[in-house]
């Protein structure tokens, strides 16, 4: 598969850094994953890309996972997850070909990253359940599926994803899904309350865990001109404001930015783990 530029007028390229920190804890229950995959394959990307091409036959997946559980439940929990979609990968290519721009196609997409929540779901009930250094474990998972000009998502828990559009500003695309995310949405609590909540690390879904039944939230959009994504683990917002997040994102260049993230989570904290994925969309106009 060709990983980079070609001089090609108005194509559409990706860049992004990855990057992810223990903190003051013991381990980290923190993953990520970053795969480009055809219909037969899938392959590893590096932490860093920079404005690797879209391939007209690829599709490109961003994903971070928050582990939970005793023991060693957590780490082997968003592992778990990780591979799971790194296994299922090429599915991704399969189901849409070379086009995902009817409803139909996006119904469908949608149901697929429902059956891909609902697979990853099953595997950590049933090894939480014959095993008992991983009982109970479950994880958290923020999903970016890039096709063509469409971003397609996928969203359990509490880690997030956001969105800097071409004209500025930020927006929250994923819901958080805990109580205390329920009260910020509906403006009864201020940004400031919820992050000093006793309650902000409670959640109500969750991959696994002792959570029987699963209802993710998919979405999709549309992208044109130059768009950038940010997937991290509460280890970040839980220690810097949306505001904040808008500021580094909107001044370090991209290869740079999800290491200044990160880093900025940990000298302002440090109690979780953190791990942020920065992806930025735009258009060559190479000749």
């Amino acid at each position: 598969m060709l990983l980079s530029m070609k001089n090609r007028a108005d194509s559409s390229y990706l860049s992004w850094s990855a990057h992810s920190d223990m903190g003051r804890r013991s381990s980290n229950e923190d993953r990520f994953l970053i795969v480009s995959t055809d219909s037969q394959e899938a392959f590893y990307l590096g932490k860093v890309g920079s404005q690797i091409e879209i391939e007209p036959s690829a599709d490109y997946i961003f994903a971070v996972s928050d582990g939970m559980g005793g023991a060693m439940g957590g780490e082997f929990a968003s592992h778990l997850v990780v591979e799971k979609i790194m296994k299922m990968a090429p599915l991704f290519s399969r189901l849409h070909g070379k086009s995902l721009e009817c409803d139909t196609q996006e119904e469908s997409g949608f149901h697929f990253l429902r059956i891909l929540a609902q697979e990853i779901h099953r595997a950590l009930l049933l090894l939480g359940a014959s095993d008992l250094e991983c009982r109970a474990m479950g994880a958290t998972l923020t999903l970016c599926w890039f096709h063509a000009k469409r971003l397609y998502f996928l969203h359990v828990g509490d880690s997030r994803l956001y969105h800097l559009p071409e004209e500025g500003g930020i927006k929250q695309l994923s819901e958080d899904d805990t109580h205390v995310g329920w009260l910020l949405r509906q403006s009864m609590i201020t940004e400031y309350e919820s992050k000093n909540h006793p309650r902000r690390h409670l959640l109500q879904k969750a991959l696994g865990g002792e959570h029987q039944f699963l209802y993710p939230q998919v979405g999709s959009l549309a992208i044109e001109g130059t768009h950038r994504f940010l997937i991290c683990s509460d280890g970040v917002t839980g220690s810097l404001f949306d505001a904040q997040l808008e500021k580094i994102l909107a001044t370090v260049a991209t290869p740079l930015a999800a290491k200044q993230l990160v880093d900025e989570a940990i000298d302002r904290s440090g109690e979780d783990n953190a791990t942020a994925i920065v992806i930025e969309f735009g258009t060559s106009t190479c000749c």
